[in-house]
């Protein structure tokens, strides 16, 4: 029989594994369970027979590797997915740069208020992808918009922000203007890390501030610089929130402006929720590939400079 020591310590080893069980099961349920889902439909189509009417006269087969044919070959999607790529090489570079320039500024020995300025920074990011794209949406329309009424007064061109290539900005400062705040929290923090030993040496062997910033501090930040590139393409790759919000506004912003509003038009205004699924394993899967990639390629880089 089982004295009491050992049931006390089969409790203890047990311990971790009780605590891990909730997070684990809403895992399986609400992040694991739909994806498989999703991926057993993506390989799953609807035959008619006839003219589709009675019972039975729809009904669900095996599609094969059909529906990822057919979205290789779907000119909307592959627009949407060149469009992100432009939008994402002017969203990246720009909020991570603003992002970097705010960390090294905040982290200076002359900054002044930084707990209000910090906060300021960082509350853009706080407020809902949508409700921050209708704000700037409104601010953009030249019948709403106090920038316009300005312009207007001064004289000056009013550019419809709404259509064609300025869309592109439009869309890119709403990004920059919520991400940049959670991405220089990051770089910050980093920042606050670093042994202020090494700020006090290289002091005294005349280094400036610049020269501090270029050669000690980004340098020392760089794995937070690699997270938050990270972040930022994953971010990239899934725009959805501010296009949707702005097709209203402008008939610039088609339902497939971006991969993923293909995804939904698909799913929830054909209703073809299997070509959908297909489209959507395809972008988790070039997520995934891009990221991996990334990700060991700065490993590798790591690792090459830390031998030399």
């Amino acid at each position: 029989m089982r004295t009491a020591a050992t049931r006390r310590s089969y409790g203890v080893k047990g311990a971790p594994y009780a605590f891990l069980l909730p997070a684990t099961l809403l895992f399986l349920l609400f992040f694991a369970l739909p994806i498989g889902y999703a991926v057993w439909l993506s390989f799953r189509k609807v035959k008619v027979s006839g003219l589709g009417l009675g019972s039975g006269a729809r009904r669900e087969v095996w599609a094969g590797f059909q529906n990822y044919t057919d979205a290789f070959g779907d000119s909307e999607l592959l627009d949407g997915a060149l469009r992100v790529l432009g939008y994402g090489c002017v969203v990246v570079p720009v909020m991570l740069g603003l992002a970097l320039l705010f960390a090294l500024m905040l982290d200076s020995d002359r900054v002044r208020l930084a707990p209000f300025t910090r906060l300021a920074i960082f509350l853009p990011y706080a407020i809902p992808g949508v409700v921050a794209a209708l704000l700037w949406g409104f601010l953009y329309l030249p019948d709403v918009s106090p920038f316009y009424f300005v312009l207007d007064k001064l004289g000056l061109p009013q550019p419809d922000l709404l259509d064609g290539g300025p869309l592109y900005l439009a869309l890119s400062n709403i990004a920059v203007w919520g991400g940049t705040g959670f991405n220089m929290i990051v770089i910050y923090t980093s920042l606050q890390a670093i042994p202020v030993e090494v700020y006090e040496a290289a002091k005294l062997d005349g280094a400036t501030p610049t020269q501090i910033a270029l050669r000690i501090k980004i340098p020392m930040v760089a794995p937070s610089l690699v997270l938050t590139f990270f972040f930022s393409i994953i971010a990239t790759l899934q725009v959805f929130s501010e296009p949707t919000t702005l097709k209203p506004l402008t008939n610039s912003v088609s339902t497939t402006w971006s991969p993923l509003m293909k995804v939904y038009q698909d799913a929830f205004g054909k209703g073809d929720i299997y070509a959908a699924a297909a489209q959507a394993t395809l972008i988790a899967l070039v997520t995934l590939v891009l990221s991996f990639g990334f990700l060991r390629a700065a490993n590798r880089r790591n690792r090459q400079e830390a031998t030399r």
